[in-house]
């Protein structure tokens, strides 16, 4: 199905440089030379494919550069993204749209922060050691990944954060002590976390409680939702009342009645297609927002959330 991504434009592949084993970092630039907007750490871009899709990268160059870099791995039973992309050349144009960002990371003093990515999750987590360190708060980085071939960016970061990065290649026979980690865990820590969804279960299960932010490439696993038959949508500002069947997601049947929501992965990972929530329960689906924003009930993801109760009133 064909994305609706705001803010489309297109960019010219400036560099194109292996970063590990069937890892690839892509430097991209405008057309006219202007430089590209300054984004934050925890940022991603939409790449959009010739087939009207879109697939999520997060940037991790250097925020202010004149140029955006994404960190592209390539994926021989993914959809198709990673392959297309691999295949481009230096002097390409491709069209991106965003940043957007879900997973944000603002440093602040009196605050110590651990970093913890497995294998291409370092993309975004690179950005926010590099501006961990220019803040000047305490930090450190532990980097788990098959090998150290491919580990991407593993001899950048230890290059410029000599005795903050840690790093665990698996064929050395090196794990990552989840427990013990947190286990000495300083306090007023907070903790990023992105990588394969294993991994990400490990931490949130070792962290119990603590300040946790985390990003997934891959939607989270929900058993059945909490309402079985159909619902209603009542869109506050298009006036219609609709009925979303159980087969069916609120954001097609909303598409299908003639409103435009922007939206891109479908899958409740990208943020793309977020909705206010005027009234009602909603039961949250997505891999983005934390228990607490859930809790709090004033967005949603229409592409994979529901309603927990008969009637949901969106701003739209």
């Amino acid at each position: 199905m064909t994305a609706h991504v705001a803010g489309e434009f297109d960019v010219v592949i400036a560099g194109m440089t292996r970063a590990a084993d069937d890892v690839v970092l892509f430097d991209l630039a405008l057309p006219s030379g202007v430089p590209l907007p300054r984004w934050q750490p925890g940022s991603h871009i939409d790449v959009l494919l010739p087939d009207g899709d879109a697939r999520q990268y997060s940037l991790c160059g250097v925020p202010g550069e004149a140029t955006w870099r994404i960190g592209v791995l390539r994926e021989a039973d993914g959809r198709g993204g990673s392959l297309w992309l691999h295949d481009r050349a230096v002097g390409d144009t491709i069209t991106i749209a965003g940043p957007r960002n879900h997973f944000e990371f603002v440093p602040e003093r009196g605050t110590s922060y651990l970093f913890i990515a497995g294998g291409i999750g370092i993309t975004p987590i690179s950005a926010m050691v590099a501006s961990a360190a220019s803040a000047g708060v305490d930090y450190r980085l532990e980097y788990a990944g098959r090998s150290r071939s491919t580990m991407a960016l593993l001899d950048e970061l230890s290059a410029a954060h000599p005795d903050r990065v840690s790093a665990y290649p698996a064929d050395e026979g090196l794990r990552l002590d989840l427990e013990a980690l947190f286990a000495d865990l300083k306090p007023f820590t907070t903790t990023y976390c992105c990588g394969p969804a294993r991994l990400i279960a490990a931490v949130e299960e070792a962290a119990r409680g603590r300040q946790l932010k985390v990003e997934r490439f891959e939607p989270k696993e929900f058993g059945p939702p909490v309402l079985a038959g159909p619902f209603e949508v009542e869109l506050a500002y298009s006036g219609l009342v609709l009925e979303v069947p159980p087969e069916r997601s609120v954001l097609d049947v909303i598409e299908e009645a003639g409103v435009l929501v922007l939206s891109s992965c479908r899958e409740g990972t990208c943020g793309t297609c977020e909705t206010p929530v005027m009234e009602g329960e909603v039961d949250h689906r997505d891999s983005i927002l934390t228990p607490d924003e859930q809790a709090a009930n004033t967005v949603m993801y229409p592409c994979v959330s529901r309603a927990a109760c008969p009637r949901l009133l969106l701003e739209l």
